[in-house]
């Protein structure tokens, strides 16, 4: 089966783990080969990409500074450590990107931030924002606040959540390994690397090791269970060696990885996922004129709206029916029921003075919409 070119994607989530982005002797950034990863970011972002970065490191480069010790820490270092890493972290990445002439934009996330819709609705919205405007999203989990009981506790499953939430269309996980082995190479000279993966089966699973890097919290394992959310959502996803210079050219040159792929694409994934996996909490009714619209790829307008019903929080799912009442559609609301009501059937220009802030100039957004028979 033939391999992806990495110039044929337009949305490129590329994961970076502590390993590769910290020196474990001395504790401290690996800056020239951050310089040549730039190198690589910035290639794809100039010639049109957009690029988004996970990367650990905060409470590795934070531990040095504070002189904490090597090996596990307890919850309260850890997070000072995150505390004191992420300025480090966020000022290494925004020194490295800047002098290519790239901005780099920090977020800090959180497990609920990826998994309640509300909060993934905002987090979404700042991403395409910054990719709007031509920045790099550096993402990391905010470990100053994670807990053990509500955190991802490795970057690799994140990073995939990152890549559906920002409708990226491949995820680059640069690990400390080539790739998906048939058996771990390191006991198993026979082991055979595995270039291309068409789905995740349970033999690809049972195929996944644990972790064995210093820093790292995740093995081939945490990369497989993000492997199959990445492809659900409609990305490719692509394992690599991170530790050579400039790896994502090493890829786009057909350096030895593995390539798990998707027969679906960001959009119509999505699509699936609002038709059939959520509970509607509402119903928006529209007129003759909103449902051609709608059927020749439009978003709903609060002009084509007619009548609210139910209670529905921003960012929940609700029926979209025609004006002779029959469904044609669900959809993720961006506003609440409440503010909905004052907009209906009026401009988007009027927004700002009918809530006293402006939002979307839509109420439901086409990317957020599957209609019947798509």
């Amino acid at each position: 089966m033939t391999r992806p070119t990495l110039d044929s994607f337009r949305r490129i989530v590329v994961k970076v783990g502590s390993s590769l982005l910290v020196d474990p002797r001395k504790a401290e950034a690996k800056r020239d080969w951050l310089a040549k990863l730039a190198d690589d970011i910035a290639a794809l972002h100039h010639r049109g990409a957009d690029v988004l970065v996970v990367s650990s490191g905060a409470v590795a480069l934070g531990r040095s500074v504070l002189g904490l010790p090597q090996g596990p820490l307890p919850l309260e270092d850890s997070q000072a450590a995150a505390a004191v890493g992420q300025i480090a972290l966020a000022r290494l990445w925004s020194e490295t990107l800047g002098n290519l002439g790239v901005t780099a934009g920090q977020v800090l996330v959180t497990l609920g931030d990826t998994e309640q819709r509300r909060r993934y609705l905002y987090a979404r919205e700042c991403l395409n924002r910054l990719l709007a405007l031509r920045a790099v999203p550096v993402i990391n989990e905010n470990d100053t606040v994670a807990t053990a009981e509500i955190r991802y506790g490795d970057n690799d499953r994140l990073a995939a959540r990152v890549a559906t939430m920002a409708s990226a269309d491949l995820l680059v996980l640069l690990s400390d390994v080539d790739g998906l082995y048939t058996a771990p190479p390191a006991s198993d000279p026979s082991a055979k690397l595995i270039e291309v993966i068409p789905r995740v089966t349970a033999e690809v699973e049972a195929m996944a090791g644990g972790a064995a890097s210093l820093y790292s919290r995740g093995g081939m394992r945490t990369k497989i269970e993000a492997a199959k959310i990445a492809t659900t959502g409609g990305a490719h996803m692509v394992i690599a060696d991170g530790r050579v210079e400039a790896p994502l050219s090493r890829i786009a040159a057909g350096g030895p990885c593995s390539w798990f792929l998707t027969s679906s694409t960001p959009v119509t994934a999505r699509k699936k996922w609002i038709a059939g996996s959520l509970e509607p909490k509402g119903i928006v009714h529209i007129d003759a004129g909103a449902e051609r619209a709608l059927y020749s790829g439009k978003s709903l307008l609060p002009a084509g709206v007619t009548a609210i019903e139910g209670g529905f929080s921003r960012g929940e799912c609700v029926v979209i029916r025609n004006a002779a009442g029959g469904e044609i559609g669900r959809g993720l609301v961006t506003y609440d029921a409440t503010d909905a009501l004052r907009l209906i059937g009026r401009s988007s220009r009027e927004i700002e003075g009918l809530l006293g802030f402006k939002g979307p100039d839509e109420v439901i957004h086409r990317d957020d919409m599957a209609l019947n028979g798509e």
